[in-house]
């Protein structure tokens, strides 16, 4: 599904969602490799990512020619911040009413508000396309964005504990939270 574009105020700034287009591929990776490397809450290191602009545009046209789920990205007064998206979770009957969320901004782009506007719109598209449960994933230690995703009705269901296993030998547990809709 294709989010036409939207724009909103938040703080004086100008915040613009709007979906993909195969000229974002590079800026796309690009982000990708950053925002993995700003804070240890993401599934990978920066490094890791190692997709093509020619994967990166194919994985672009298959969200955007999904019928059962958006990615989104959104900027602050033009600039690229970051994205989110959710796909159905399975494709039997037993499971389609599941959305499972993604969300991650550049740390500049977090802490004032941005992230709480953006899942907003993001449960709103969910609950119009008929999903009555979305769910997300949280890593231990990452309280802001728990915190939000609390405060937008989210609980904690369940936990995967040492779910990441860090460079340094440490761990982290993978916290799963869902919303009724």
């Amino acid at each position: 599904m294709v989010l036409k574009e939207e724009i909103y105020k938040l703080n004086g700034k100008t915040v613009t969602l709007r979906a993909p287009q195969p000229e974002d591929a590079e800026m796309l990776i690009e982000y990708l490799k950053t925002v993995c490397d700003e804070t240890p809450y993401l599934s990978q290191y920066g490094d890791e990512v190692k997709i093509t602009p020619e994967d990166e545009i194919k994985f672009i046209e298959r969200r955007n020619d999904s019928e059962t789920g958006y990615l989104i990205l959104a900027f602050e007064d033009g600039e690229f911040a970051g994205n989110m998206s959710f796909e159905r979770v399975g494709t039997s009957r037993r499971a389609k009413h599941r959305a499972s969320i993604g969300i991650a901004f550049f740390q500049k782009n977090t802490g004032h508000g941005l992230g709480r506007l953006a899942l907003t719109r993001l449960i709103e598209l969910i609950k119009e396309s008929g999903y009555e449960q979305a769910e997300l994933t949280v890593l231990e230690g990452n309280e802001r964005a728990k915190h939000l995703y609390e405060s937008l009705g989210f609980k904690e269901t369940g936990r995967i504990p040492k779910a990441n296993k860090y460079d340094d030998g440490t761990f982290r547990d993978d916290i799963l939270m869902t919303k009724d809709l």
